[in-house]
């Protein structure tokens, strides 16, 4: 609380206190009463008042100060009326009413908010489901016809079913505990299953893979983790060099198993590279060689990595790009392998 503040709002008492004395001091002295008594009472008179004033002005900043701090302790602070004492004030109380009255509407009105945005995120779920019925099949027309429907059909049919992919694992995310399983897998069955998933991309572009497979097992979620390595390789396909190659290898560290997957592309700016994975980022790849950059697949890797408690970071240079999911190992979990 602001002590200037406070005791300038006080002058109007002080002023009637003053009033007060001079009339005192009069009445003293028509009264007979000398110069030693009359300054004897004004001065009790004054230390009293400077005395309660004082102790008002450390007893009001406590109290605010208290309320103040456990506003900074709350998640919500529009529910700091439900938590503080009520105050014993006349005004406080009003005040105490306004806050009350207002909290209510506010969650209320957040209720609502969070309602519309669930339907809609239930439509947009149902939507995408819906339409990936007639993506398959199609998908399956084309692998029925080969000879009739060029490679290219294919490949964009594949980046349709991968856009369609990510809408809904994005609508998912802010719930995403809701829709995976965490269980024990081979680390590189997802990776075998992300490079089927984008085959028709990866030779429509003539990529080389390489995959230096271990026999590592780690807790995740298969489903997840495959829709995660997509990304990462529709982005090394993206931003490729004349010869492009994907490689991923595994590294095993004391409490860590490391998956990386590295492009030989055009690398990321060293400007760009602690901002790739924010949302809508495209940086200078993503304006001078896809314009049609969304800056949502990387945003999209990191988040489901931290839901999954994996971790991702990126290294880069004009040599390639190599991005690095860390997948922790327990003390716990080896033990229960070893039995």
């Amino acid at each position: 609380m602001n002590g200037r503040l406070y005791f300038r709002q006080q002058i109007p008492r002080l002023l009637l206190h003053l009033s007060g004395m001079i009339l005192l001091a009069g009445f003293l002295a028509l009264n007979g009463n000398g110069a030693d008594s009359v300054i004897l009472i004004l001065s009790v008179w004054i230390a009293a008042l400077a005395a309660g004033t004082a102790a008002g002005y450390r007893r009001r900043k406590k109290q605010l100060d208290n309320l103040l701090s456990l506003t900074e302790q709350l998640p919500r602070r529009c529910l700091i009326a439900e938590v503080m004492e009520k105050p014993e004030r006349a005004e406080d109380q009003v005040w105490y009413r306004i806050l009350k009255t207002a909290g209510k509407s506010m969650l209320e009105e957040i209720g609502e908010i969070r309602r519309e945005q669930e339907e809609y995120r239930e439509y947009i779920e149902q939507w995408i489901h819906e339409i990936k019925t007639p993506i398959a099949a199609a998908e399956l027309l084309c692998e029925n016809n080969r000879r009739r429907i060029p490679r290219e059909l294919l490949t964009e049919l594949e980046k349709i079913g991968h856009f369609t992919e990510q809408a809904l694992y994005y609508a998912r995310s802010g719930q995403a505990e809701k829709d995976y399983l965490v269980r024990e897998i081979r680390l590189f069955s997802p990776v075998h299953q992300a490079i089927a998933e984008n085959k028709y991309l990866l030779l429509e572009n003539g990529v080389r893979v390489e995959v230096g497979e271990t026999e590592d097992l780690v807790f995740s979620d298969g489903k997840w983790l495959c829709f995660i390595l997509s990304q990462l390789i529709l982005n090394a396909v993206k931003y490729r060099s004349e010869h492009p190659l994907i490689r991923f290898r595994a590294d095993r560290g004391e409490n860590e198993i490391i998956l990386s997957v590295e492009d030989n592309g055009v690398g990321i700016a060293e400007s760009d590279l602690p901002r790739i994975f924010e949302k809508g980022f495209t940086g200078k790849n993503g304006r001078e060689i896809s314009p049609e950059a969304t800056g949502i697949g990387l945003y999209l890797c990191r988040r489901l990595c931290g839901k999954l408690g994996i971790g991702i970071r990126a290294e880069s240079s004009p040599a390639g790009t190599a991005i690095s999911l860390t997948f922790p190992v327990s003390d716990y979990i080896l033990g229960v392998r070893e039995k």
